[in-house]
């Protein structure tokens, strides 16, 4: 039976199921949230390359954090994002978007799709902690690093922060207006090329990553005054 099941979206995505135009729409939807449902300080835009090859590592510990993100990025960007989101009206309108399904089981398939976007010199945008946790990244999945290191793409880091507050529930939507803060860090290599692409760099990699988003996140809260929730969902 388990051999008769289609690939789910995330296993079977491909570089050439991309729509690259996807993310001139989409983004202006994502703006509209950021500027006019919700009240979404920008911070640090200017220190984003608007050209050539970056990966964006953002934390992450609420469910609009996605399009909030892709709405204030001031260029086009691909999201890695859970493949359970590519189902139904929505799926269709990620899929319209340009967005990368993931298996967060076996990210193989999403990966290879990044890949050769950043290989295009696009923008691709990851929450390395895999999941909604307590926004301050205690630990980075392996995806991004194996991404920086095949790509040598810039990694840039972002803290998003009051997209849920401390106390709220996983599925938390903040309301019409609602203080929320984007600031963007400074691009830094994640390891060195000379290092080589094997497993001892991806290793390097995931630790570098890690300490620079998880410093830029702490260090944005306390500047903007938004505690993090601290607290991991799902």
């Amino acid at each position: 039976m388990s051999e008769d099941r289609p690939a789910s979206p995330g296993q079977s995505i491909t570089a050439d199921q991309i729509k690259r135009w996807g993310p001139t729409w989409s983004r202006r939807v994502g703006r509209f949230l950021a500027r006019g449902v919700w009240n979404t300080r920008v911070v640090g835009a200017d220190r984003m390359p608007r050209s050539g090859r970056l990966l964006v590592a953002a934390n992450h510990t609420g469910i609009i954090d996605g399009p909030l993100l892709h709405g204030v990025i001031p260029r086009e960007s691909h999201m890695i994002i859970k493949e359970e989101m590519f189902s139904g009206v929505i799926g269709f309108l990620m899929r319209g978007a340009g967005q990368i399904p993931v298996d967060r089981r076996n990210g193989r398939a999403a990966l290879q799709t990044a890949l050769t976007l950043l290989n295009e010199d696009r923008l691709v945008g990851v929450f390395p902690e895999g999941t909604r946790g307590g926004g301050d990244v205690k630990q980075t999945k392996a995806g991004i690093a194996w991404l920086a290191v095949r790509s040598g793409a810039p990694v840039l880091p972002v803290a998003i922060l009051g997209t849920r507050p401390a106390g709220q529930k996983p599925g938390y939507i903040p309301g019409f207006r609602s203080r929320l803060v984007v600031e963007f860090g400074e691009p830094f290599q994640a390891v060195d090329p000379g290092v080589g692409v094997g497993r001892s760099a991806i290793t390097e990699a995931m630790g570098e990553i890690q300490q620079q988003l998880s410093t830029h996140v702490h260090a944005a809260s306390e500047r903007h005054g938004v505690a993090l929730p601290r607290s991991t969902e799902i």
